[in-house]
């Protein structure tokens, strides 16, 4: 880890580079900001996540990027897992949250911190720290967060609150409304117990987080700073997350890494040079230089291939990321199947079309037809004798061609290909 110290001349600032990457959406004060972040002490800062679901995802990827780069810049983390406001629920604007057991929530809660450890370091002078508000929340009494917290939020502005008069007409409980008392809550407890004066998280918080700076305050602690990142969205405008259909997960058991690493190499165009800025630890002269790169050679997707392999490495390691890439390769004739391990083909197979079948192997031409490349029987022999069907990467020439155990790929897999980009899998089921 560095230190926060003046950067040399030349350089950006932290507070520069995240404004030039786009990360500041909004702030209790950009100066106040500004001499926090590149002050020559370091700060303690903390992000939350809430644990309503066993994994986190794509979406939460801004936040833990973040709290990686103020790492290295030298401040210290403290990872907030919610185990008491994750039995709450922030609400949301189209219903009422449904409300998990608590020893689910518990469970979710150890996944997730596991999982938020590749993204920091735990040990030097800038140690991050993981945290659960269900520590101090949970010792509270009713009548003590009635007196103690809640004398301090007037009703008038909980109301203000986007979201919360979204609800207002088709109704929303007090046990939603009163999530934000809550996450102020844990400002307070995280600035008196560890002296923490920094609070960030996605756009979509910024109410939740002032009420925290404003209760800091009433409470005659402070001063503390907060800023919010912009929500991570896809080219139609939705966000990422579990409930926008579609989630790219972090735990490799919800989403492989062959699939993540797809997921990031398929993006947009459009999108990828904002993706890189938010989400990349290369700096500012590399990213430049790979987007008019990029420009210059579209077809080559070179922005694409880095994003993809900088967050596969971050999120699953070098290992899992040369896999993904092999797998990307040797699907289309570019390298070796048999060197994939069964889990990543099996995860690039899924992702094509992966179709099971029992019993004898038909033909190759059955197989092209049971794999959904052909429409027909007739039409996968008019494509064979034309030279554009492969087995395992290999040409099939003959119409009345055949496959053999030998072929299985691990005792069990085929890929099939026709013509240079459509391909399948086949799984033999035993």
């Amino acid at each position: 880890m560095t230190d926060s110290s003046p950067p040399p001349p030349g350089r950006d600032s932290l507070t520069d580079d995240l404004l030039w990457r786009g990360l500041i959406q909004d702030s209790t004060g950009l100066d106040e900001l500004r001499e926090l972040l590149d002050g020559p002490d370091a700060a303690t800062f903390y992000v939350g996540f809430d644990p309503t679901a066993p994994s986190l995802h794509v979406g939460h990827l801004m936040q833990v990027t973040m709290a990686r780069r103020l790492q290295l810049a030298g401040h210290r983390p403290l990872l907030l897992v919610g185990g008491a406001t994750g039995q709450i629920g922030d609400p949301k604007e189209s219903a009422e949250r449904t409300l998990n057991p608590p020893e689910v929530i518990a469970g979710w809660v150890a996944r997730i911190r596991e999982q938020l450890s590749p993204f920091v370091s735990y040990t030097g002078e800038n140690a991050a720290r993981l945290v659960n508000n269900l520590d101090w929340t949970g010792e509270m009494s009713v009548v003590e967060f009635l007196r103690d917290v809640g004398k301090h939020f007037p009703v008038n502005k909980m109301l203000a609150r986007e979201v919360v008069r979204a609800r207002l007409e088709t109704g929303i409980s007090f046990t939603e409304f009163s999530y934000q008392l809550l996450q102020a809550n844990d400002f307070f407890e995280l600035h008196r117990r560890h002296g923490c004066q920094l609070q960030f998280g996605g756009s979509d918080q910024w109410g939740n987080i002032t009420a925290g700076v404003d209760y800091v305050r009433r409470r005659g602690a402070g001063p503390v700073q907060a800023f919010t990142t912009p929500l991570v969205t896809k080219a139609d405008g939705t966000k990422f997350g579990k409930t926008e259909g579609g989630a790219v997960w972090l735990d490799p058991m919800l989403t492989s890494p062959y699939a993540f690493y797809q997921f990031w190499l398929n993006v947009d165009d459009g999108e990828v040079d904002r993706y890189l800025r938010y989400f990349s630890f290369r700096p500012r002269n590399e990213l430049e230089e790979l987007a008019k790169a990029t420009a210059e050679r579209p077809a080559a997707r070179l922005a694409q291939r880095a994003l993809a392999e900088e967050l596969t490495t971050l999120v699953h390691g070098p290992v899992e990321t040369r896999q993904a890439i092999d797998a990307s390769q040797a699907l289309f004739g570019r390298g070796s199947l048999e060197d994939l391990s069964p889990e990543t083909l099996r995860a690039a197979l899924t992702e094509a079309g992966l179709v099971q079948l029992a019993g004898e192997l038909p033909d190759v031409a059955g197989l092209l037809r049971d794999s959904g490349l052909v429409p027909s029987h007739k039409e996968a022999r008019r494509v064979i004798a034309e030279g554009g069907a492969y087995v395992n990467n290999n040409r099939v020439t003959e119409v009345d061609a055949t496959v053999s155990p030998d072929d299985l790929l691990h005792g069990r897999y085929l890929v099939l290909r026709r013509g240079k980009r459509s391909f399948a899998g086949v799984e033999l089921r035993k």
